[in-house]
């Protein structure tokens, strides 16, 4: 495990690149640096840094463009970004922050204030990277819930298709439960005691999506697919592989070996892959998001997962596990909902379907006043406003140019954490790791009133 940070520092101007270097070295960091946009995209992927540190103005590929790429394609989640810049003004210090920039510091840089911004961000990205392996243990322990008739077909047929190593085509809605199906087909396979590492290429670019399935030939950091060697790669989203990038892995699979970018030396693998999309399989085929033959190569065991408004007998299995775990978990109080609470959400659509009755159980143990009961005049509110935060999942949303359809999504994501804590924006920074200041920056830039949303 890395004990010293490392950062990446990016600037075309080689005086502040060396002296940056200079100064993080001397205070125990570990550097590498970049003088371009494109060089920065290569070494972050190679190297893997704790940290960037992003200059705006670059010849080649700007720091907001860079940006933007990286936080479509997650890759924020647990690498803060500072933004650099000597012609910052408010509107870009905003863009910055609504693009997921930790924060935003202008030139000559105050060395004092950027090792605070640096060691702060060094917290809040370890205390993300702490939740994140906490999520990730409770998933791994979990199985898919319920009791229906729906349910137990599923789990026989992951029973009949254990002991094979036949790829798997997953189908279904968002939030309905796809990987944790293919966690669960792990788990009962032979390859158990392997890896089982979970892929998500949607919002990547098609360089990064080969940098992460294939890496390249100068890096010596392990691909996606040798982590999975032995075990399972779970590809969430496989229509939203760029089309190239299917072909090079479709051969990868059926060779069972696969060339680093740069290399003309085979690397053997021995992986099953477990495969999930939301889109219409034929459909994707037809309109070119889908290669016919990979889909013919996955499509060996195809399992769709039905939304929840088909089993929605399981929904009270559902209420009390969530309400458990978030006792157990985030040390919230428990609270039993009324058979009549329980029968009116057994008649609820759900949309968002199981991501849905986690975020209400949620909602719902945060808000509870110390009311030991949740009833229907509790619920009801939260179900007839659902349809403003579930909206993203309308297919609408993949018609809109991208950055379109981030501020639609980042609004509707920040209007349902506020929601959720009731208007407080303290509870929402610290839920969705941003400092206050730059979350009251992004909500301003998007136009959201936390006093109004409390009122809801």
């Amino acid at each position: 495990m890395r004990t010293v940070a490392h950062i990446l520092i990016v600037d075309d101007e080689p005086e502040i690149r060396n002296l940056l270097q200079e100064i993080l070295e001397d205070e125990g960091f570990t550097i590498s640096t970049a003088d371009s946009g494109t060089t920065a995209r290569r070494v972050k992927w190679e190297k893997r840094p704790d940290l960037v540190l992003l200059d705006i103005w670059m010849p080649d590929l700007d720091g907001i463009s860079l940006l933007k790429e990286w936080h479509g394609s997650g890759l924020l989640v647990d690498c803060p970004v500072i933004m650099i810049s000597g012609h910052g003004t408010i509107e870009t210090a905003i863009e910055s922050t609504r693009l997921g920039a930790y924060d935003f510091l202008e030139k000559p840089i105050s060395i004092s204030k950027l090792l605070i911004t640096i060691k702060r961000a060094l917290e809040m990205a370890s205390l993300q990277r702490e939740n994140y392996g906490l999520r990730k243990h409770v998933q791994a322990v979990q199985e898919p819930l319920g009791h229906s008739e729906v349910i137990s077909i599923l789990k026989e047929k992951v029973q009949h298709i254990r002991q094979h190593n036949a790829p798997v085509l997953l189908t279904g809605e968002a939030g309905g439960g796809r990987a944790l199906f293919a966690r669960y087909i792990h788990q009962h396979s032979p390859r158990h005691k392997s890896a089982f590492v979970d892929v998500r290429v949607a919002g990547m670019s098609p360089e990064n999506q080969e940098l992460e399935l294939f890496g390249s030939v100068n890096s010596n950091t392990l691909t996606r697919l040798e982590q999975a060697n032995g075990g399972t790669l779970f590809i969430k989203d496989i229509a939203e592989l760029d089309r190239d990038i299917q072909a090079h892995l479709l051969s990868s699979l059926e060779k069972q070996s696969f060339l680093r970018n740069g290399s003309t030396e085979p690397t053997p693998v021995d992986i099953r892959v477990i495969a999930a999309t939301s889109y219409e399989p034929e459909k994707a085929i037809a309109d070119k998001k889908l290669n016919k033959e990979l889909f013919y190569y996955l499509n060996v065991v195809p399992l769709h997962i039905p939304p929840l408004r088909e089993h929605c007998e399981d929904v009270p299995e559902l209420l009390r596990f969530y309400a458990n775990l978030y006792v157990a978990h985030e040390n919230l109080t428990y609270r039993r909902f009324t058979v009549a609470a329980q029968n009116r959400l057994r008649n609820y659509l759900w949309p968002g379907n199981v991501r849905e009755v986690k975020n209400l159980v949620q909602r719902l143990l945060i808000l509870g006043d110390g009311k030991e009961e949740i009833d229907v005049e509790e619920i009801e509110p939260i179900l007839n406003v659902q349809p403003r935060v579930t909206q993203v999942s309308d297919e609408s949303i993949y018609d809109l140019p991208l950055r379109e359809a981030r501020e639609q999504f980042e609004k509707m994501y920040l209007e349902h954490q506020l929601q959720v804590a009731g208007g407080n924006v303290s509870k929402v920074a610290v839920k969705v790791g941003l400092e206050r200041t730059h979350l009251y920056r992004k909500l301003r830039s998007l136009d959201i009133d936390p006093k109004q949303i409390k009122k809801q």
